[in-house]
């Protein structure tokens, strides 16, 4: 049988995504409630969608299948994580074919973008839990996210910089939102507070090649360097530094804590000791519940060590239980999203809120140093701004 046109599938998605969307939204309880899952689960990105769907289903397996009555079923997509069409087509045929009443993943910016209109027609919840540029709740009013912002983890650092001895930076990120979010943010605190930006560099976010990069920052002789690359990245980054010889010449590294991703650690091993990184998450944070976090997650996934995304594939279903249990099982998608505002709790990287106008967490980040633990490499706390929120991108 002939497939329809392109023009005419997508206008048989866009009726089916609209009767979906004016549905009973009030299920009978024994009706499950679906959530597709939109990662990325091979290509560059993949160590991302592995560390969701890890977290996901240690969620589950910890609090079971049902919550207020209604069976959760996760569908869980592969976007591969470098096309934004495709992202947005899997969106686009969760809501239409399999009904889903929550959209949640998204690895990188570009991709939560593709799929916050589908979101906003569909009026099902859309739980980011991976990418950070400052804007994305802008896209959907469905949009909450679980993670993180650039600026927020990125302000902080460029304040303790400029406060311990740093004097002038090259800024180093990857040539995409979050990226430049975080050199806007680092250009702006670092400079209010004192310190100098010789110079800012942006490299392509597809098949980077970093080595010139690099070179351009060890002939500018600063102080330090401020490196953000989207999480996976960080391991090429610290071997080309080290490579280069940027430490040999007395240049410090510092970065936002996706160059120096827990899952990527024991990989970078000794060429990440001493460079001190700014995050909303370790591995190594010391509290009951994220000691407990990391013994299941690494029992349950071997030789994995939990990541920022996992925790933010974690909180997401926690704050998805904790919005049915207030809404006594009804996923409609206006009623859900108002139960998830305000919503807070005790994340396993520290206390959060779910900001009620903004949809993005109000919680504390850690300035850390990589440091030796227990045999392994890990990004140590040793200072922190509580309750802090995004702050923006002027």
């Amino acid at each position: 049988m002939q497939q329809p046109p392109n023009t005419l599938r997508r206008a048989l998605l866009g009726a089916a995504i609209l009767a979906a969307a004016v549905g009973p939204g009030s299920a009978a309880a024994a009706e499950p409630l679906k959530v597709g899952l939109i990662v990325p689960m091979s290509g560059p990105f993949a160590s991302t969608g592995r560390q969701v769907d890890a977290a996901v289903k240690l969620f589950l397996q910890q609090n079971g299948s049902t919550v207020a009555g209604r069976e959760i079923q996760v569908i869980l997509k592969d976007d591969g994580g470098v096309s934004p069409d495709v992202t947005k087509r899997l969106a686009q045929e969760l809501v239409a074919r399999d009904k889903v009443q929550v959209l949640a993943g998204f690895g990188l910016t570009p991709l939560a973008f593709a799929a916050a209109p589908v979101a906003t027609q569909a009026r099902v919840p859309m739980i980011v839990m991976n990418a950070a540029t400052s804007v994305i709740p802008q896209r959907s009013p469905y949009i909450v996210r679980t993670g993180f912002t650039l600026p927020q983890v990125t302000a902080p650092l460029a304040q303790w910089a400029a406060k311990n001895g740093i004097k002038s930076v090259v800024t180093f990120v990857s040539d995409y939102g979050p990226g430049i979010d975080a050199e806007k943010v680092f250009v702006k605190d670092f400079a209010k507070a004192g310190g100098k930006v010789v110079a800012s560099l942006r490299a392509p976010l597809r098949n980077p090649d970093y080595a010139p990069f690099l070179a351009r920052v060890k002939d500018a002789k600063p102080d330090a360097v401020f490196v953000f690359v989207p999480s996976g990245e960080g391991a090429a980054v610290l071997k080309q530094f080290t490579d280069r010889g940027l430490g040999a010449a007395g240049i410090r590294l510092i970065a936002t804590g996706d160059v120096l991703d827990d899952d990527l650690m024991p990989s970078i091993g000794n060429a990440a000791l001493g460079v001190v990184s700014s995050h909303h998450y370790s591995a190594a944070h010391p509290s009951p519940e994220n000691k407990a976090f990391v013994a299941a997650f690494t029992k349950a996934n071997k030789d994995m060590r939990p990541n920022f995304h996992a925790v933010g594939a974690y909180d997401g279903m926690q704050l998805l239980y904790a919005a049915l249990k207030k809404t006594g099982g009804n996923s409609e998608g206006p009623k859900l999203l108002e139960a998830m505002k305000g919503m807070a709790w005790t994340s396993v990287r520290g206390p959060v809120v779910l900001d009620a106008a903004t949809r993005d967490l109000v919680q504390t980040v850690y300035i850390r140093k990589a440091e030796q633990v227990d045999g392994g490499v890990y990004n140590v706390e040793f200072d922190k701004v509580e309750k802090f929120r995004d702050p923006g991108v002027d």
